[in-house]
C-alpha cells in the first residue's frame, strides 16, 4: 500500500459508497490506520490509497501511543456552522501547505468499521480533517480550493517539490 501523490487520476474520481463491510474490508481498514501513523499524517482516505471507495480513517490525538483512529464508512456532512482560516497539508501533496477557509463545526453521520451508525459533531483540527477527506472521496483536492492566485503559485512550485521528491526516493 502506498499513498498516491497529486494530480494521480485516482484522487479525482468520486469514491463509490462500501457496500459490504467484511473481513477484506477489515484488513484494508487496519492498513489504512498503519499507513496514515506510518506517514504521520491526522487523517486517510480510500482513494489516496488507490481504492475508490468511500472511507476514511483519522485521528487528530497527535500520538500513535495514545492513538484513537475513528473509522468513518459512507461518510456524509449533516451540518456545518461557522468558518475559520488555518493551515491545511496533505500525505498526497507532500511539503506543501497552505491556508483555507472552511466551516467551523461539522455534522457528520456514517457507519463505523462493524457497520453501526455513528453521528459525530466536530470543531478544530477534527471538523477539518473530515471535511478535507470527503473532499477526497468526491474527488476534490485540497489545493483545488485555493484561491485563483494560490492555485497558480501552487501551480508552479509544484514540479519542483515532485523533483525533489522523486531525488529522495530515487
Amino acid at each position: 500500500m502506498k499513498i498516491l501523490v497529486y494530480p494521480h487520476e485516482i484522487l479525482k474520481a468520486k469514491a463509490r459508497p462500501v457496500e459490504k463491510i467484511d473481513g477484506a474490508l477489515q484488513k484494508f481498514i487496519d492498513d489504512m490506520i498503519i499507513m496514515m501513523y506510518k506517514a504521520k499524517g491526522v487523517g486517510l482516505a480510500a482513494n489516496q490509497v488507490g481504492e475508490t471507495l468511500r472511507l476514511f480513517v483519522m485521528d487528530v490525538s497527535g500520538s500513535e501511543e495514545a492513538s484513537n483512529p475513528i473509522v468513518i464508512i459512507n461518510p456524509v456532512i449533516t451540518e456545518v456552522d461557522g468558518s475559520e482560516v488555518a493551515e491545511e497539508g496533505c500525505l498526497s501533496v507532500p511539503n506543501y501547505s497552505a491556508k483555507l477557509k472552511r466551516p467551523a463545526i461539522v455534522e457528520v453521520k456514517g457507519y463505523d468499521r462493524h457497520g453501526k451508525e455513528i453521528r459525530l459533531e466536530a470543531d478544530g483540527l477534527a471538523a477539518r480533517c473530515i471535511q478535507h477527506e470527503i473532499d477526497h472521496l468526491d474527488g476534490i483536492c485540497f489545493v483545488d480550493r485555493l484561491s485563483p492566485l494560490k492555485r497558480s503559485m501552487f501551480r508552479k512550485k509544484w514540479p519542483k517539490i515532485l523533483e525533489s521528491l522523486e531525488k529522495k526516493d530515487g
